[in-house]
């Protein structure tokens, strides 16, 4: 079974590179390394990095960026924070170097592709990953599949008009320092230590969560909606007015059966990378 086999998974972020060897269900081997952002497309892209987690038992790698991606070509277009990287051909250069299958998406869909294979929603046939953090972003399930949209944009519901800007300027990292001159992480520790303003900050911030989702139950209609992202850390604090906000729904049936649930697996940048393999292979990327 095409589970079994041993895949790569790479995550890029904004200033780091993290790779795995994923083999039924676990991470084998892993490295983590820092990149420099600003250097050229081919240093950033180094085989050499790949090959300390690569094997023989290795048939595939699967790569997550955060930047748009066209999903058939394997091409990354404009990946946030690293400038070099405005048109990069990762599959084929990739492919021709190693001799392998490779497979491109951005980090949101990997999220939601790696929480249906290894965490969340692993049984569910149609499900939302939902990542706040730097930015916001979603990647959609259809009949436990990745889907990725004609143009691969599905899933950009932070880019939606919300209020007098986006759903993602009121629930990304920045805001709180836009709004109130604090970092995020600060009123996290706020919160744990039980600071009243800091909580109730994060309610108001479940609120605009909530209408979020209630946008996504308009347009999608999900079992199941797992969040997940560095914001993810205060979900004790904004989990309850984001639920009386998602409860104004019009449709109580499908208020009756949603489950919004928190990520539990911490190397789901990795595993939801080395999910595309299994989802190609599964003949389910859609366009």
């Amino acid at each position: 079974m095409f589970m079994e086999n041993a895949v790569i998974g790479i995550s890029f972020g904004g200033k780091t590179l993290m790779a795995g060897k994923v083999k039924t269900g676990r991470i084998e081997k892993s490295i983590t390394r820092k990149i420099n952002n600003k250097a050229p497309e081919d240093e950033i892209l180094a085989e050499e990095i790949i090959n300390e987690v690569k094997d023989d038992e290795v048939v595939g790698i699967g790569i997550g960026v955060p930047g748009l991606v066209d999903v058939e070509k394997g091409i990354v277009y404009r990946v946030q924070n690293i400038p070099s990287w405005r048109e990069v051909h990762i599959k084929e250069i990739l492919e021709d170097q190693l001799g392998l299958k490779v497979y491109v998406n951005n980090d949101a869909n990997c999220f939601a592709i790696g929480e249906t294979y290894f965490g969340e929603t692993a049984g569910y046939e149609n499900s939302i990953g939902l990542i706040i953090g730097a930015g916001v972003g979603a990647g959609i399930i259809f009949k436990g599949h990745l889907y990725s949209g004609t143009n691969y944009g599905a899933g950009e519901f932070g880019d939606i008009p919300y209020r007098d800007e986006t759903y993602e300027y009121y629930l990304n990292n920045a805001y709180f320092e836009y709004k109130y001159n604090i970092a995020a992480g600060t009123f996290i520790h706020r919160a744990k230590m039980k600071d009243k303003i800091a909580q109730a900050i994060f309610e108001l911030y479940g609120a605009d969560l909530g209408n979020l989702i209630k946008t996504i139950l308009f347009t999608i209609d999900p079992e199941i909606v797992v969040i997940g992202g560095p914001l993810l850390k205060a979900f004790p604090y904004f989990e309850k007015s984001m639920w009386e906000k998602v409860r104004t729904f019009p449709y109580k049936q499908a208020i009756d059966k949603l489950k919004i649930v928190a990520s539990k697996q911490e190397d789901i940048a990795v595993l939801g990378a080395a999910a595309l393999y299994f989802d190609a292979q599964n003949h389910s990327l859609k366009k």
